[in-house]
């Protein structure tokens, strides 16, 4: 029995962390949540980035401008079947982001596969 009220206590003391969701900006309806984020290792910057691309100047690597998600229900253009296609809000046809099945590349120089992008600016971060 003491074994029992040991562990008990031991999960009182575990503290919820904040869950946090992203919103649309324009129509506030949520678009994705903490769960549903991939998560991938920041590149090396611009050195990742075809030559064209690439600035002469040296640079730590950009805070990543996007998020990764998962693929939901929301996202009517991939539901359809499109192999890539532009991500808008169910809501407000706001265009949130974009997707790529074949994998896209986040400003941080990183490949993400498969990829559904949403763009920071286009979102709001809601901590609950």
């Amino acid at each position: 029995m003491q074994m029992a009220a040991a562990s008990n206590s031991d999960s009182a003391e575990t503290v919820a962390k904040p869950q946090v969701i992203y919103r649309c900006k324009k129509c506030r309806r949520i678009v994705a949540s903490e769960e549903t984020i991939v998560l991938h290792e920041r590149g090396k910057g611009e050195e990742c980035f075809k030559w064209r691309k690439r600035s002469n100047i040296e640079k730590e690597p950009p805070e990543c401008s996007s998020i990764f998600v998962e693929s939901m229900k929301w996202m009517q253009s991939v539901q359809e079947g499109f192999v890539e296609d532009k991500l808008q809000c169910i809501g407000c046809k706001t265009r949130l982001g974009s997707f790529n099945w074949a994998g896209m590349q986040c400003n941080c120089g990183a490949w993400v596969t498969p990829a559904f992008q949403l763009h920071k600016s286009r979102l709001d971060e809601c901590r609950i």
